[in-house]
């Protein structure tokens, strides 16, 4: 089965596209077979990561159906194992998804024939880019380490945390519990609050949500990581997140900031490949050792789960 892995965030800018392009080589380079997608409907630009400028047919083809299968609008690049779903030849339109169309996306990726599949999401928190992260249990949340970007990460985790409530709930009680508690803007408390009066009102459906969320493994990722940045950060933001959310939270790693990211970008070049020693290449290698690393905890997991049945 496919390891599908959504790669998003609170904010524009901290380097989605970016993480994605360069996991995805480096994953390849391990002999896996990878394909990116790019989800960031109305804003696509994973292409140019990876150096490739006309892209002949992508998303837009399966939505419209011009071809039945989502694998068929894959296109290799020039890197070995790595190939690509692009959205950028999709009308501006593609923003406002229908639930059909989402859902269509949704469960064609769950088919796609590749050892990894990243998915490269836009920014925000429309229900388009929850969704898409909610398809999988390992989606890694991406962040740069100004306060305004760890204050978004937060918020982004509250609402993929209240969009999952909604959809085990429904829209109803979903509106009647968040009605029962203060709705500040302190992401932590207001989400802790939500699930504990379902836990309290209604303990069936509350282990029911419970259970759901605890089958996630939420990653995340400082990008951009300067020496004056306190080396401790990513280890506080997965001790504040384990203690305070329902699901199992997972810091990668830093990326070191590098301004020669702008030069790889401008050149349509792969960073890792174009500058392979560096301090952030080294950084990137080492958070593909602990997803491939998770993967295979996983698999041992589930094989002896399928050996005690």
């Amino acid at each position: 089965m496919s390891c599908i892995i959504p790669i998003g965030g609170g904010k524009g800018g901290i380097g989605k596209s970016f993480i994605a392009a360069n996991l995805g080589v480096l994953l390849a380079r391990q002999g896996y077979p990878v394909v990116l997608v790019d989800l960031d409907l109305g804003g696509a630009n994973l292409h140019t990561f990876t150096g490739m400028t006309r892209i002949k047919v992508g998303m837009e083809a399966f939505l419209n159906k011009s071809v039945k299968n989502l694998k068929d609008v894959v296109v290799p690049t020039n890197i070995n194992n790595l190939s690509m779903i692009s959205s950028v030849n999709c009308s501006m339109e593609i923003a406002n998804l229908s639930a059909a169309q989402k859902n269509k996306i949704i469960n064609a990726l769950m088919k796609l024939p590749y050892e990894y599949v990243l998915l490269d999401l836009g920014a925000g928190t429309n229900y388009n880019t929850l969704d898409f992260f909610l398809s999988s249990y390992e989606g890694i949340i991406t962040l740069t380490p100004e306060p305004t970007a760890v204050e978004n990460a937060f918020k982004f985790i509250k609402a993929l945390y209240f969009r999952k409530v909604k959809q085990v709930l429904g829209q109803n009680d979903f509106k009647l519990y968040s009605q029962q508690v203060e709705m500040s803007s302190n992401a932590l408390e207001v989400t802790s609050q939500v699930i504990d009066s379902v836990l309290e009102k209604d303990p069936e459906k509350g282990e029911i949500l419970l259970q759901e969320l605890q089958k996630f493994k939420f990653k995340f990722i400082i990008n951009q990581f300067r020496k004056t940045t306190g080396t401790k950060l990513g280890e506080k933001i997965e001790k504040v997140c384990n203690k305070h959310f329902y699901s199992e939270f997972q810091f990668l790693g830093n990326v070191c900031y590098d301004e020669r990211v702008h030069d790889s970008i401008f050149s349509k070049n792969i960073f890792v490949n174009k500058y392979s020693f560096t301090v952030s290449a080294i950084d990137l290698s080492h958070i593909v050792a602990k997803i491939q690393g998770n993967r295979e905890v996983s698999s041992l997991h589930s094989l002896e789960r399928y050996e005690r049945l």
